[in-house]
């Protein structure tokens, strides 16, 4: 596995909180001292909340947290219980009138497997916020509880995966790190060694590719339950601008570790966070976008495959 966490960025903390009986679940990218935020959207079928707030020129400077979770669109809610939690300790937006948090979220689909009734709310949501710290877990927890990947051949059993999560300290101290729920109707490559690590599964126990299974069979599977959806941040002082095109340069890192991707049964999204903390070459942060990002996704299938094998 590739080391480092997206807590190793100063200034951000991440919770998780799921359901293991419905297989699904909540994570939550905290900014305490809030954070420059950035969106880029790619996926056919996205799920998202307050992207639009996150272009440039819009009135909202910061960010307090990001949401990502599990349930398909009925998962959005489990920002509000993220908001309502941040209302309480008194972070949010000043109006005048009311601080109003600012909580952008994605989710993905995860229906399929578990219980379809039961998806993340409110009060997984709010559970999420409090289980915020710096150890950020990954493998089968969070908003990656019911993620799979492999499952564009049909009759193949898809490869469970989860949550990843990767750092990188770069020359002149800033760091960049990044975290991803990875439930791709893609395979996951490891994006170094090129090796298959999160394919679908023959009834035999081999893993394919999905190109091979597809060119085989000559099937497709159907609509079965995608998207990616993943936080890329760095204490590197950056504007709306520049953290736009952070979150724009990460889905290179989705590309290189997630084969096909951005499919239109996809929502990938990636959003970027800016904590602001220190100075540093955007140049720099650039060419480690994908990186850093490719790291992640790779981490979600190693760890849950560790953690499949445990159990």
């Amino acid at each position: 596995m590739y080391s480092g966490k997206i807590t190793d960025v100063s200034g951000v903390l991440v919770g998780h909180a799921q359901d293991y009986q419905a297989m699904t679940g909540v994570t939550c990218v905290y900014f305490p001292g809030g954070a420059v935020g950035g969106v880029d959207v790619r996926g056919g079928g996205p799920g998202t909340r307050e992207t639009d707030a996150l272009e440039p020129g819009r009135l909202v400077e910061k960010i307090n947290a990001f949401v990502l979770s599990g349930g398909s669109a009925f998962g959005l809610d489990s920002a509000s219980g993220v908001m309502q939690a941040l209302e309480r300790k008194g972070e949010g937006y000043e109006t005048g009138f009311a601080k109003v948090p600012i909580v952008p979220a994605a989710v993905l689909y995860d229906l399929g497997i578990g219980s379809p009734k039961i998806r993340p709310d409110a009060a997984m949501g709010a559970a999420a916020f409090a289980n915020c710290s710096t150890e950020c877990a990954q493998g089968i927890i969070g908003a990656g509880t019911g993620a799979t990947t492999g499952k564009l051949a049909r009759g193949l059993r898809p490869f469970k995966s989860g949550i990843g999560t990767a750092s990188l300290r770069l020359p002149g101290g800033a760091t960049i790190g990044a975290i991803v729920a990875v439930n791709a109707a893609g395979d996951v490559y490891d994006p170094h060694t090129g090796e298959l690590i999160g394919g679908a599964t023959t009834p035999e126990g081999k893993m394919i590719c999905a190109g091979d299974a597809l060119y085989a069979a000559n099937a497709i599977s159907g609509f079965t339950g995608n998207t990616t959806i993943g936080v890329i941040a760095t204490d590197a002082r950056l504007n709306r601008e520049q953290t736009n095109r952070l979150a724009m340069l990460a889905h290179d890192g989705y590309a290189r570790a997630i084969r096909p991707v951005h499919l239109p049964v996809d929502g990938d999204t990636v959003f970027a966070a800016s904590t602001g903390t220190c100075d540093a070459d955007f140049l720099m942060i650039c060419a480690f976008a994908a990186e850093v990002m490719g790291r992640a996704v790779a981490n979600a299938a190693y760890a849950a495959r560790e953690q499949t094998a445990r159990s």
